[in-house]
């Protein structure tokens, strides 16, 4: 991933954990040396960044990355992995990623890292690629349907988020502006701000999911949102007792 910031001074590097991860470390050998991988953003992809650099280290893999957000890009430079931009990543072969809720059929919401906008571009460029995308989860993330547990992310450009919160209100999805512990407005790192929106307990079927996805995508003044309908091909869910389960869509 590549910014246009100017250059920050150097960060010091950050040390490897080396203690085993069987979650982490699951998700890190389904990588084939020589193929570039999709890193995601948050606690779950920030585990997995460190399996990688502990399998790199160990192997001697050769495997170029992309990123999905500004943290993540600094997490993997400080482990010694390279990230490059996506324009330059011509097949991405893996995405490794976690999400804030998931359903039994892995429609999933994302964006509690606000970085749900690059997320899907890199998922969606994985899958297009001919990629795999995983997953990573505990089972407090799984639910009956989505917006149980969380509400939905909606990134707007600044000047629509007052319009973008009174067409969300008018569609029964209340929203309000997130903001950080010290109160000052979540911003992306593309410099806009998120809205929360409440999922209407009424929204269960594929079809009325999809169709909330393409209102959210046709709204003008919306970047991007948190449902993550078709991007899921693989999820881990680590358990209480250290047993994982695979699943598939």
């Amino acid at each position: 991933m590549s910014h246009a910031n100017p250059p920050q001074p150097q960060s010091p590097p950050t040390a490897l954990s080396l203690a085993p991860d069987p979650l982490a470390d699951r998700a890190a050998a389904m990588i084939a040396d020589g193929s570039v991988v999709g890193l995601g953003t948050g606690r779950a992809a920030a585990r997995v960044v460190h399996a990688i650099a502990r399998r790199v280290a160990r192997e001697r893999l050769s495997l170029r990355f992309v990123s999905t957000s500004r943290a993540t890009d600094d997490l993997a430079a400080r482990l010694g992995l390279r990230v490059e931009s996506l324009a330059d990543a011509p097949r991405i072969g893996a995405l490794f990623d976690g999400a804030d809720e998931a359903d039994p059929r892995l429609n999933m919401i994302k964006g509690g890292g606000a970085a749900m906008t690059l997320e899907r571009i890199v998922a969606r460029a994985t899958l297009d690629s001919g990629g795999t995308t995983v997953y990573l989860v505990d089972p407090s993330k799984l639910s009956a349907s989505l917006g149980a547990t969380r509400p939905l992310p909606v990134e707007t450009l600044p000047p629509a988020l007052a319009a973008v919160t009174r067409w969300l209100a008018a569609r029964g999805m209340p929203a309000s502006q997130r903001r950080n512990q010290d109160g000052s407005p979540t911003i992306t790192d593309f410099g806009n701000p998120i809205l929360d929106a409440r999922v209407p307990p009424t929204l269960a079927s594929q079809a009325e999911l999809a169709a909330l996805a393409l209102a959210l995508d046709t709204c003008p003044g919306v970047v991007d949102h948190g449902l993550f309908l078709t991007e899921c091909q693989h999820m881990l869910v680590e358990h209480p007792d250290g047993a994982i389960q695979h699943l598939t869509r």
